[in-house]
């Protein structure tokens, strides 16, 4: 275990984080060649099709039983039961009914009548998801770098370096979507959350503060994406999420470890956390 300056210890050694850093890695490079197919698909059967062309029930029944099943099955492997996330982080409103996804309403912003429609709004969503875990990391680098969170073990700054990293190969590959489709790419955070989220960032005083910020963030993400295997029309577009949503939710696992919360594994997934696309603003 390691102490910093400011009394906060990380709960497990270095060495286990930095193995549990490699193994995400791993995963990561492993769902990259699927993540970009399925990606490609999305885009013909968006052009094929529209954004807003009919859904082929009969298919998608088929692929959510072998893509969304697996999907689900993984993230609750890894998650956690006892976890939660700041409220300052999330949509803002109360817990959601089972079953819906938080920021479901109209938000808002004008996400409800914004240029990116039908499976488009959720790539849309995604790729907002993503620029902001993003953000919240290089946040977090830059207030280390500053002495603002204390001493940041550099297991801890590894991690935080890696998973930013996929974060900004996963917003890459649905801007691709995005931009195949003739929609501009979304480069910033059109989250009606994004200010709370920076607020809670700024105050955050040592690592420990960070890492639950981060947790929230990324549960919100993976939780995102299994709501999305159940609701995208898109073949294409459920194969990108399944691929997605475990590495997010490793994520998740490895932040439980740096805040010495076991990840006891789900036997189902919840989605209480998921956003929906009424958080967009755009």
């Amino acid at each position: 275990m390691t102490t910093t300056e400011g009394g906060w210890t990380l709960p497990i050694s270095e060495r286990e984080l930095a193995g549990l850093t490699r193994e995400l890695h791993e995963a990561h490079q492993d769902t990259l060649p699927a993540m970009r197919a399925g990606a490609r698909d999305l885009v013909e059967e968006v052009r094929a099709r529209g954004a807003d062309g009919p859904r082929d029930l009969g298919r998608r029944r088929f692929l959510l039983g072998a893509g969304g099943a697996a999907a689900a099955l993984t993230l609750a492997a890894c998650s956690s039961s006892g976890s939660t996330g700041p409220t300052s982080s999330g949509s803002g409103a109360p817990a959601p009914a089972p079953g819906s996804p938080s920021g479901s309403g109209s938000g808002s912003g004008s996400g409800a009548s914004g240029q990116y429609t039908g499976d488009l709004k959720v790539v849309a969503l995604a790729t907002a998801l993503e620029n902001q875990a993003v953000g919240a990391y290089q946040a977090a680098l830059d207030a280390a770098k500053a002495g603002r969170l204390g001493t940041v073990p550099p297991a801890v700054a590894t991690f935080i370096t890696t998973a930013m990293g996929q974060h900004v190969d996963h917003a890459k590959v649905w801007n691709s979507v995005l931009t195949g489709a003739g929609k501009p790419a979304i480069t910033d955070v059109p989250l009606s959350n994004q200010p709370a989220t920076l607020q809670a960032l700024g105050a955050a005083a040592d690592v420990a503060t960070v890492a639950k910020l981060a947790l929230s963030l990324e549960d919100q993400a993976a939780q995102t994406y299994l709501f999305a295997t159940y609701n995208v029309t898109s073949p294409g577009g459920i194969a990108t999420a399944a691929t997605i949503a475990p590495v997010e939710a490793m994520h998740a696992a490895i932040l439980n470890y740096v805040l010495g919360q076991y990840p006891v594994p789900d036997d189902f997934l919840p989605v209480d956390k998921a956003a929906g696309p009424g958080l967009l603003t755009v």
